[in-house]
């Protein structure tokens, strides 16, 4: 594996320790914890491109077309993301 060209050997050592100390099930808490901050993130560049006032269906559907692509959205929801935006 490569060495990240932004942590020292000696962080990067201490973050692996820390991860093979966490049990299974704090391991996939930081999992969810990382998706919720991902999944906050791309909801306020949502709202901030389309403005505070979209509805809940919208954001969503905004949302879904970020991970599920183009021709997902089309066949599940007849939701073109590249006419509708992202």
């Amino acid at each position: 594996m490569k060495q990240p060209i932004d942590t020292s050997p000696d962080a990067e050592r201490m973050l692996i320790e820390g991860y093979r100390r966490m049990s299974p099930a704090e391991k996939l808490r930081r999992v969810v914890d990382l998706n919720q901050a991902a999944l906050q993130m791309a909801r306020a560049r949502i709202q901030a491109r389309y403005g505070p006032d979209l509805s809940e269906e919208e954001l969503r559907m905004r949302l879904a077309a970020l991970w599920l692509g183009r021709e997902l959205m089309i066949a599940a929801f007849g939701w073109d993301p590249e006419r509708e935006g992202y």
